[in-house]
């Protein structure tokens, strides 16, 4: 049980305007539902432990948590002081460092580090519980950031100098400028635009082709390619939403026309008869719209604040892997029994007075 210190700690370096932020995906986060602070947030710990802790509360979300830069903002320990005081706080339930999946252009996977702070302390029951929301997975994830840099307001035009710069600013403040109506210029005799050739081909088949639906242009094209296909126009409308129905199940044209030409008998007395057969017959499966893949879910893993071994929450109770509790406890997890210390004591006496010269 944690017993509160009488003596006054030192208090919290003051934290300089120029502390390094970390990239974006790594740093600090802060955690929910904290109670509001106050002088005597951390005065069960330690004089060091409530030193760095002090510290690290202030600082804003995405600050850098490495120990290398701590150490460098807190002049009076090294790496390793922070480092045991970052275990200390991660055992007090303040601290927990986890890692995060984030799928990339190309589907290519990086993962992302944060250190999720809780200026009240909780149990490893409220963390796991914490870790495993998709709250949490959020907060890891560097979208803040971007979405922070895209909406952003663009930064002010540079506000021309000299004397009478003052005046034009303060007037755009209050009243913007009337942008005057811009007319169209006169076209010069020269640039009129010339008349159409009187050889070109009319645009009128191209219109109408372009209106048909593919799978009734495909139809068209049968006779073209074998005379044994050659439908008319009301020949191809009949058919034309059998045809449809292959292009909405996912095929191409190529596909479509593929299946109605192949294997064909040397006479063919009802073009569209044997068409009607074939669309009737031979209709593919249904084949899944290409659209994007659905995001994977990002599960966070917890990393051990000492040794970074990764792990599910469960799994590293305190934040910690077992080696690391166990050298952070400096008691041994599995004691020997007594009666074992005894079997090996006795053993190696019998092997000592096997070794006796007779």
């Amino acid at each position: 049980m944690a017993t509160q210190h009488p003596s006054s700690a030192l208090p919290a370096p003051a934290r300089s305007a120029a502390y390094p932020m970390a990239k974006p995906g790594y740093g600090k986060r802060s955690a929910p539902d904290q109670q509001a602070r106050t002088q005597n947030d951390f005065a069960l710990l330690p004089t060091r432990e409530r030193y760095v802790a002090g510290f690290v509360d202030h600082l804003p979300d995405g600050g850098a948590m490495s120990v290398k830069t701590l150490a460098k903002q807190l002049p009076l320990y090294g790496q390793q002081a922070i480092s045991t005081a970052l275990n200390s706080l991660s055992v007090a339930g303040h601290l927990r460092r986890v890692r995060c999946p984030v799928v990339g252009a190309g589907d290519e996977t990086r993962w992302v580090f944060r250190t999720f702070w809780s200026r009240t302390a909780r149990d490893n029951e409220w963390w796991n519980t914490y870790l495993a929301t998709e709250q949490a997975a959020q907060a890891a994830a560097p979208a803040q950031e971007a979405s922070v840099r895209d909406t952003a307001p663009p930064p002010p035009p540079p506000t021309p100098e000299g004397p009478g710069a003052e005046r034009p600013r303060t007037e755009q403040a209050t009243e913007p400028t009337a942008v005057p109506h811009q007319r169209t210029p006169d076209r010069a005799p020269d640039t009129e635009p010339a008349p159409p050739a009187t050889g070109a081909a009319p645009a009128t088949p191209h219109v109408v082709e372009a209106g048909r639906s593919p799978a009734y242009l495909a139809l068209a094209r049968l006779g073209r390619d074998d005379h044994r296909l050659a439908l008319s126009a009301d020949d191809c409308a009949t058919l034309e939403p059998q045809a449809a129905e292959w292009l909405a199940r996912g095929v191409s044209v190529d596909y479509l026309t593929s299946a109605l030409t192949a294997g064909l008998p040397a006479k063919v007395d009802s073009p569209v008869g044997l068409l009607r057969r074939r669309l009737n017959d031979k209709v593919p499966p249904r084949l899944p719209t290409a659209g994007s893949p659905p995001a994977p879910a990002r599960h966070l893993l917890v990393e051990c604040t000492d040794c970074g071994r990764p792990g599910p929450p469960q799994a590293l109770p305190d934040g910690l892997c077992r080696p690391c509790r166990t050298a952070h406890s400096g008691a041994p997890e599995n004691p020997p029994h007594p009666a074992d210390i005894a079997d090996v004591k006795a053993h190696m006496s019998n092997l000592r007075d096997l070794l006796k010269p007779v």
